[in-house]
């Protein structure tokens, strides 16, 4: 492809050099260690490095031409131009070279602290129900087009840098596909990666305290979710969040909401009966009453739920018929997800990471409790501190049981985060283990487990791995609880 459809769009402070308009380039490239001969090379600046040290490693290896911020050192041989965000750049130079696929399918981006992965999982599911087509998705659990993965190799974020993300767009369009469900993180937000993408239907479905370490205030944080607002079509907001006034505020597209606790929302839920395996409620709006289900228990699913029918109605779907597919919709691998055991027991495996979405867990399960809630968590190092205590707190307060173990530790001392958990837990009178390997605490909660309990597997969810140090180890919590109970001799509770 020539430089020139690469840069289209692309404002570059002294234009493009004479002649180099007609270079013929390969790839384009952020990485100087994996870049081929004839690629664009643009220099990024990131948290851990910046790509503009790497630019002469870049030209001695091919590149063919680099877009950057500052001038280059005059001993670099090779064309380039100067743009004031090489970001933003990034996003539409990946989107010209695969042929700018985004603007020829649908894309729904879903942005939030919690719910984000549920929300894009019923709204594909619901789209394959009513269009009998394969949906695309793009987000935590991974990258699919119907059920086929697509095997694109790309950073385990949830959303992809932009060079994967519109290469992921690109197959997907190749293969029919009309509608592209994304989780749009906030970090993907404040980096840009999705600059240049149109949504046509952009959902935010809730904001509560996680990634401060990034944001640094609720503020902020706050800030960088409503740009998603800037690059839709149309916007939804769950009305009853807290920052809900402040998104609606500051939107530069037309918004509904959902709320199931006011009538005030564009579509809101009534009746609501939250039941041990799944959720029933009355989807309302205006002149429209439909009643439906979700089989994934909590109020926080009704929220899921009114953010995905809401979705649809904006896609041109009538509600009816959003609220049959959704009663249709199975659950979400990792979220509130029961694990066979053939015991007497339940084990459930969530993703709740955030104090907000550890509560909302435990809180659903004791809705429908039998027995004992039993909570095992720990929090991921070299992330937010300051939600470690809380979350303590939120476990010891609404468990009757808690395991206190790692997550991801990464490169923090595990007993360092513990320490800070269990400071939550100070006056707790719960009864509470404490056990550091996540593998041996799962195998002493599930044997510690009796009839009617309810043992909670949380943080984790779908992930397979964990991340000590800076080392990934395989971590699949069903196949250590189906070791757990093969290997259990008997036992009561503790």
């Amino acid at each position: 492809m020539k430089l020139a459809e690469i840069l289209n769009g692309i404002e570059l402070c002294d234009g493009t050099p004479k002649g180099a308009s007609d270079i013929e380039i390969t790839s384009v490239c952020v990485d100087s260690r994996r870049l081929e001969p004839g690629c664009l090379f643009i220099a990024l600046r990131g948290t851990r490095s910046d790509g503009h040290d790497y630019i002469a490693r870049a030209a001695q290896g091919g590149a063919a031409f680099v877009l950057c911020e500052v001038l280059l050192e005059k001993e670099i041989n090779v064309p380039y131009a100067i743009t004031t965000d090489t970001q933003a750049a990034l996003a539409l130079a990946a989107a010209n070279f695969y042929g700018k696929p985004a603007e020829k399918m649908k894309i729904i981006g879903v942005t939030g602290t919690n719910g984000k992965t549920t929300v894009t999982h019923l709204v594909k599911r619901m789209l394959e129900d009513l269009t009998g087509k394969p949906a695309g998705i793009i987000g935590t659990i991974g990258d699919m087009l119907g059920d086929e993965p697509l095997g694109i190799d790309r950073e385990a974020l949830t959303t992809p840098q932009p060079i994967e993300l519109h290469r992921l767009f690109a197959e997907m369009l190749k293969k029919g596909c009309e509608y592209v469900v994304m989780e749009v993180s906030s970090h993907a937000l404040e980096q840009k990666r999705v600059a240049g993408i149109t949504f046509t239907v952009g959902v935010f479905t809730n904001l509560t305290r996680d990634h401060l370490d990034f944001h640094g205030s609720m503020e902020e944080y706050a800030r960088v979710k409503a740009l998603l607002f800037a690059q839709s079509r149309s916007g939804i907001v769950n009305a009853d969040d807290n920052a809900a006034a402040e998104l609606i505020l500051q939107a530069k597209c037309d918004i509904s909401t959902y709320s199931a606790k006011s009538d005030a929302g564009d579509l809101v839920a009534r009746q609501i009966k939250l039941l041990p395996g799944k959720v029933e409620f009355c989807a309302l709006m205006i002149g429209e009453i439909e009643r439906t289900e979700l089989g994934i228990p909590g109020l926080f699913s009704v929220y899921n739920a009114l953010a995905a029918m809401l979705t649809l109605k904006l896609l041109g779907f009538e509600l009816p018929a959003a609220a049959s597919a959704l009663a249709r919709c199975a659950g979400v691998p990792g979220r509130a997800e029961a694990v066979p055991t053939g015991r007497d027991f339940t084990v459930l495996i969530d993703y709740a990471h955030t104090p907000d979405a550890l509560e909302n867990i435990i809180k659903a399960v004791r809705e429908g409790a039998e027995g004992r809630v039993v909570t095992l968590f720990g929090c991921g190092g070299d992330r937010d501190k300051t939600k470690r205590p809380i979350m303590g707190e939120i476990a010891a307060r609404l468990s009757d049981y808690v395991v206190v173990t790692s997550d991801n530790p990464r490169t923090e001392p595990p007993d360092e985060i513990i320490n800070a958990i269990l400071s939550g837990m100070a006056d707790t009178k719960t009864p509470y283990a404490v056990i550091e390997s996540r593998r041996e605490a799962i195998a002493w909660a599930v044997r510690s487990l009796s009839q009617g309990d309810t043992l909670i597997l949380a943080g984790k969810g779908h992930e397979l791995y964990q991340q000590i140090g800076n080392e990934k180890f395989d971590f699949d919590e069903r196949k250590i609880v189906a070791e757990a109970i093969a290997a259990a001799e008997g036992g009561g509770a503790q």
